[in-house]
């Protein structure tokens, strides 16, 4: 009871705190949305560069990889027999 009593006069006394400072101020708002999404686009083109670069230096793996050999038959080899 105790608990509850005591969380209920925090979050009063939180949100009157909150409540006296009602002034805000919007004015520059446009320019930090834009700012946000021009250094978005910045950072993304940035790292599809970066990435492109990298992919570029490595070599390209093989097409296709088999975990099965065949022997090579060769004309000078003998046959196996049991």
């Amino acid at each position: 009871m105790s608990a509850t009593l005591a969380l209920y006069y925090l979050s009063f006394a939180s949100i009157s705190l909150l409540q006296g400072d009602a002034s805000s101020d919007f004015n520059d708002l446009g320019k930090k949305l834009l700012g946000g999404f021009v250094l978005a686009v910045v950072v993304a083109v940035a790292y599809t560069f970066i990435k492109l670069r990298l992919r570029d230096k490595r070599p390209t793996p093989a097409e296709f990889i088999s975990i099965t050999s065949f022997p090579k038959k060769d004309a000078t080899a003998k046959p196996i027999r049991d």
